[in-house]
């Protein structure tokens, strides 16, 4: 009987412990959709705080303190947002693990912003407004820092929607949107918004149409052939060369520009050579990993799987090259002009400004990137290696080819457009099929239109949220700046 309370006491003790443990575990559940933000806010204040330092605290260099706060946001949502279109394909086709995607992508786009990364941009966004018709410094700096916080802004609420948008689009609203509120409409180049508006429809219609071909010509030459095993081991190596040789003509065209000049024959002829090279690399590689492997589907998602990697590491190379420098034009901008108390059309990208580009990236991707890698990868249409590759390489092709031709596309609408490409083209290829089996066996039970609505390859609803996005995307973001930049100018006149 002596034990008694003790024992009473000892279920008290274990009581309480799990009390304490569920209040523990509450609060770590109620506190983890904070960290991100937390962990983001921490960039954002240490990026600001090294500005400061590096430039001093004076009352003019407070504005570029808070114009770099506001570029590694920036950079945190093009992370968030714009890298899943790389990465989505990959991690949907399970060709590479989330953490694994992230990983690389992170690698890739730093190495790309870093290295070959553009020297000079536009930092008025492509020539979007007139820096002349500025009034003074001070208008056209206002300008620049309201067209970044909108444009930041607006990619952060599609990406908690789940829309993937064009960061580049969404810099050019700002813009335009700011050069209005300050100088009147003349000051916006129309034509060339005529432009960027016409890119809406160009970009996923060519990134589309250059998925399907390939699709197709996967289909054709490879999936439906008696000896698929044989078929890909003619055909993987030669679409390897074809990756990397457009890859390579494309980062010669772009990231050597600074040690050396490379026109447009010498890219091509470089393209060439490491094609060639790639595809006699490959060929071996191929005929190795093919050796006992059975004649049947599965086994070709097995050869796709390592090209697809590969292709989307150059793609988030590629973008960390092109537009990254895009993104922190209106920071440049605005170092430049309180640097030298003038504007110019282009200016050179400080090293320390890219460095917070490419730092934001990572973040942003490492903290809330999986949201639209999975909404690319898997909830818009099924994915396996093959049809992936094809997204990777049509984005590359598309990319490159509507550079040369001086078109303005957006990476992110070709890359989605690819992806619904490929979905699309399934379907119509399905619909292909069950009419000729329909005409070859008139006896056999059709299937209802219903129920072929219900099989549709390509999620309508996703379809019509990203559509939306990608057309309010350029007017929403000039709104917002508009009015930004009208707060801005009343608190500091």
């Amino acid at each position: 009987m002596s034990d008694e309370p003790q024992r009473r006491q000892w279920k008290t003790l274990d009581r309480d412990l799990n009390r304490i443990a569920m209040l523990e575990n509450a609060t770590s559940y109620v506190a983890r959709p904070m960290v991100g933000p937390g962990i983001a806010l921490v960039f954002i204040v240490l990026a600001g705080l090294a500005a400061a330092v590096l430039l001093g605290t004076t009352p003019i260099n407070f504005v570029v303190v808070a114009a770099a706060a506001f570029g590694a946001y920036m950079a945190v949502n093009i992370g968030a947002n714009d890298v899943a279109n790389n990465m989505g394909p990959a991690v949907g086709a399970n060709a590479l693990t989330m953490g694994g995607a992230i990983l690389i992508a992170a690698i890739a786009e730093s190495a790309g912003a870093l290295l070959a990364g553009g020297d000079v941009v536009s930092t008025i966004s492509k020539g979007i407004i007139d820096p002349s018709i500025m009034e003074t410094t001070d208008v056209f700096i206002w300008a620049m820092m309201a067209a970044l916080i909108s444009a930041a802004l607006w990619v952060n609420l599609a990406t908690w929607i789940g829309a993937p948008v064009s960061t580049t689009h969404s810099v050019v609203g700002g813009v335009m949107g700011a050069g209005i509120a300050a100088a009147g409409v003349a000051a916006v180049n129309w034509p060339t918004m005529g432009k960027i508006a016409a890119s809406w429809v160009i970009s996923p219609v060519l990134g589309g149409l250059v998925a399907a071909l390939f699709l197709a010509l996967i289909k054709s030459r490879i999936i439906y052939q008696d000896d698929k095993i044989a078929a890909a081991r003619r055909w993987v190596p030669i679409l390897v060369g074809v990756m990397a040789g457009v890859f390579s003509a494309y980062l010669a065209l772009k990231g050597l520009k600074r040690i050396i000049k490379i026109d447009m024959q010498d890219a091509l002829m470089i393209g060439t050579a490491i094609g060639v090279l790639s595809y006699a690399v490959t060929r071996p590689l191929i005929l190795k990993q093919s050796q006992g492997l059975e004649n049947r589907n599965k086994s070709l998602k097995i050869l796709f799987r390592i090209p697809l990697v590969i292709s989307a590491a150059l793609l988030s190379f590629a973008h960390g090259a092109n537009d990254v420098a895009n993104a922190v034009g209106p920071l440049a901008a605005i170092v430049h002009a309180t640097e030298f108390g003038d504007f110019a059309a282009k200016v050179e990208i400080p090293t320390w400004v890219m460095v917070i580009g490419a730092m934001g990236i990572s973040f942003g991707l490492f903290l809330f990137g999986p949201k639209l890698i999975r909404m690319v990868g898997s909830q818009i249409t099924k994915l396996n290696p093959m049809r992936a590759f094809c997204v990777s390489l049509s984005a590359a092709i598309t990319v490159i080819v509507a550079s040369w031709l001086g078109l303005p596309v957006s990476s992110t609408h070709i890359a989605v457009g690819a992806v619904f490409g490929v979905g699309f083209f399934r379907e119509w290829h399905m619909e292909r099929r069950l009419r000729k089996s329909a005409a070859a066996r008139p006896e056999k039970k059709t299937i209802a239109p219903e129920e072929r609505r219900r099989r549709k390859l390509v999620r309508r609803s996703h379809f019509m949220t990203i559509l939306a996005a990608w057309v309010i995307t350029v007017p929403a973001a000039a709104v917002m700046s508009a009015v930004i930049y009208l707060l801005l100018s009343t608190l500091v006149g």
